[in-house]
């Protein structure tokens, strides 16, 4: 039975009735046929007359409905990033959206959602493979059936075009027509399977490498989950279906005698497609992977932004977020097995609550947890290991341990976290890694499994980026040493680090990762990178860490809103309403008119001041009312400095699409404080807003209604 997979050349036909996609090399398969403005979706098995060629493109990202119209989202360009198994894996470069409508509808909302999507696309990064399943770590490809076609094969998790992909995927099942103007239908239609392609988001590097003279192809992926994705301060913590902020799963491959690693060619020849490698004396192709994973600590929790440097945190009590922990533990240990719970925050100040929290959970969760501590001078609790009794329960297959992660690598002694690393040795050697064989001769490039995975160490510090890939790191470095060893490329005794070459390919590969995944959560690269790609703290790394420091604070409170909406929409966590008096400038900014005048007001003051101060002046002229001049206005400016940041809630860039209830509380609690100031207190009405307070925020129970 021949494979199903996705079309790699894709015409596209456009008429004013229709979009028409086919395959120029598969001119016997049948033509995908979106209808228009209806949207409805069929096959065409024969010739389409009257569209003309519009373009060649890559892959169909999708189908979304917007406010007043539907869009199918092309890939039309990308990048080849290299071979896995002889398979090209591709970044998504750039897109199109082409409108169902002829002459598209113009409308605020419209635009925004339209603008959202463009920029959460183009910040991604996306990556696709039209033959190799990138959203599953090569373990679970061993264990798939080859023959499905590549989207049933995928992720659900790491599918990150799922929701945009519903429509196509329901009129392959029969589960609806795509369009929703026909009724649904029972027939399958598998003339559809190529034209869905998964799409994973997160990070991809593929590098042709050597260790010690021996040849190897040395790849880093980082799978970021669909569920409960966000930004840094919009989302974090647990959500009642068992979806953590921030999960990702990241796989290091090593492969053996991969001929086919380069990026020459498009497609490759068929050999390469299939996995087969030839040319390399007859040496069988070996594949090698271990898979991390880290995700925020699984209670209910959040920072709520209020333009302070450190947020407030905000814990609800434990017992409430049992049920959604052991869903998420559920599920982890249903794939990956045993899970090593590695924490990583402070002990000390606020981050404290975090640590209480996720321990109180653990213990919830495990039978009869037996507690193991250990202390020294740095520290009061080093190392705090909870792991049960007996392993009577499905949960008991989880092991806590706690690193005083802080307290132990400060002063730039980063070579303390090998205490970690001893605490975990015996676990690590349990837990091994994947390794497969290439079958000779096998058409479908299949592997056979001689080591597998049987558990998985889960990391986390608050943000799960910077200290959380530290360590991340580490261990990869440590279990690379055990493959390379087993295979005796190394010595017992001897290290990667050995090899300076392959030492520098590896510390900025894991930089990378530590960049990559740091902006997409956080809106910039990773702090102290300069550490993870040298081996040692830098002058300029150091001041690099204080701009990020910067740049955080302003992009969390100001413009983490939009894009939190941006990851909503193309999600599906939010429902563009067809509503016009509902949903009407849903993007307008409702506060008092006086609220939002204060930053305009600030910033004329301090033109003000900065025209005072530097304006030449004649000799002759009077000084006292320049004086005055310019104390009345570092007055104004001082007063309104003070204002923002006293009530800032009312000027942090909220979502405006999904409800955050304890934005709404805050926000509604700082209106009623700057009821009370004694400047303009009393000019800050209800009669003076644009629309009631509770109305800036109303929109957000109106979109979760429609999502239930």
């Amino acid at each position: 039975m021949a494979v199903v997979l996705p079309f790699r050349d894709i015409n596209v036909h456009a008429s004013a009735s229709r979009y028409a996609f086919s395959s120029a090399s598969s001119p016997s398969a049948p033509t995908l046929v979106v209808d228009r403005p209806t949207g409805d979706i069929r096959l065409n098995d024969g010739a389409l007359l009257g569209t003309k060629r519009v373009s060649s493109i890559a892959g169909i990202l999708g189908i979304i409905k917007l406010r007043l119209d539907k869009y199918i989202i092309v890939i039309t360009k990308a990048q080849p990033m290299g071979r896995l198994k002889g398979h090209m894996v591709y970044k998504v470069i750039a897109t199109e959206f082409l409108p169902l409508r002829e002459r598209p509808l113009h409308d605020l909302d419209e635009d925004n959602y339209l603008s959202l999507l463009k920029t959460t696309i183009k910040t991604g990064p996306m990556y696709f493979s039209y033959s190799f399943d990138i959203t599953n770590s090569i373990q679970r490809q061993a264990q798939s059936n080859p023959l499905l076609p590549l989207w049933k094969r995928a992720d659900d998790r790491f599918f990150w075009n799922r929701f945009i992909q519903t429509d196509l995927i329901d009129f392959r099942t029969g589960g609806g027509s795509g369009g929703g103007h026909q009724r649904q239908h029972s027939t399958q239609q598998p003339g559809v399977d190529p034209y869905i392609l998964p799409v994973m988001s997160g990070m991809m590097e593929i590098r042709n490498t050597a260790v010690k003279g021996t040849p190897l192809t040395f790849a880093l992926i980082t799978r970021r989950s669909r569920h409960r994705a966000g930004t840094r301060y919009f989302s974090r913590g647990i959500d009642e279906q068992g979806h953590v902020s921030n999960f990702n799963e990241t796989e290091q491959t090593v492969l053996l005698n991969d001929t086919a690693g380069g990026l020459g060619g498009f497609a490759g020849g068929g050999g390469l497609l299939n996995g087969k490698v030839g040319g390399n004396g007859g040496l069988e192709m070996q594949v090698m992977s271990y898979v991390q994973t880290r995700g925020s600590v699984p209670v209910y929790w959040a920072e709520v932004n209020n333009l302070h440097y450190i947020p407030r945190l905000q814990i609800r009590g434990i017992d409430n977020a049992i049920a959604a922990a052991k869903k998420h533990f559920d599920e982890q240990i249903r794939l990956y097995g045993d899970n090593i719970l590695v924490n990583l925050v402070n002990q000390k100040g606020r981050e404290m609550q975090v640590k209480a929290a996720y321990e109180q959970m653990i213990q919830t969760l495990i039978t009869q947890p037996l507690e193991r501590k250990q202390s020294d001078a740095n520290s009061d609790e080093k190392i705090h290991a909870l792991e049960p009794r007996r392993g009577q329960q499905k949960l008991d297959r989880l092991k806590y341990v706690y690193f005083d992660f802080h307290n132990e690598t400060k002063g730039l002694r980063w070579h303390r976290a090998q205490l970690l690393l001893d605490q975990l040795h015996d676990l690590l050697l349990k837990q091994q890694y994947f390794r497969g064989i290439a079958m000779p001769g096998d058409p479908h490039g299949r592997l056979e499994v001689r080591n597998e995975q049987t558990s998985v160490v889960r990391t986390n510090c608050m943000d799960c980026l910077d200290r959380t890939n530290l360590v991340q790191s580490m261990l990869a470095r440590w279990m690379l040493n055990q493959m390379l060893t087993d295979l005796g490329i190394l010595q017992p005794g001897e290290s990667v680090s050995d090899d300076e070459v392959f030492e520098d390919v590896f510390r900025n590969i894991w930089a990378d990762n530590a960049d990559v995944v740091s902006r997409s959560y956080s809106g910039t690269g990773a702090q102290k990178t300069d550490f993870t790609r040298t081996g040692r703290r830098t002058t300029a790394g150091m001041l690099q860490d204080v701009s990020h420091g910067i740049t955080r604070y302003i992009r969390n409170n100001f413009n983490d809103g939009p894009k939190q909406d941006g990851f909503d929409l193309f999600l599906g966590t939010y429902l563009p309403s067809a509503s016009i008096t509902g949903n009407a400038l849903l993007f307008a900014d409702r506060r008092p008119i006086l609220i939002q005048a204060i930053p305009y007001l600030l910033a004329a003051s301090i033109f003000m001041v900065l025209v005072a101060t530097f304006t030449r002046r004649l000799p002759d002229a009077a000084t006292l009312p320049l004086r005055i001049f310019l104390i009345f206005w570092f007055v104004v400016g001082v007063w309104c400095l003070q204002f923002i940041y006293s009530h800032g809630m009312l000027y942090v860039n909220w979502p405006k699409l999904n409800p955050l209830p304890w934005a709404t509380e805050g926000y509604n609690e700082a209106l009623s404080k700057s009821r009370k100031d004694k400047v303009v207190g009393k000019w800050i009405d209800r009669r003076h807003e644009r629309g009631a307070s509770s109305a800036r925020l109303s929109y957000l129970e109106e979109g979760k209604k429609r999502i239930e």
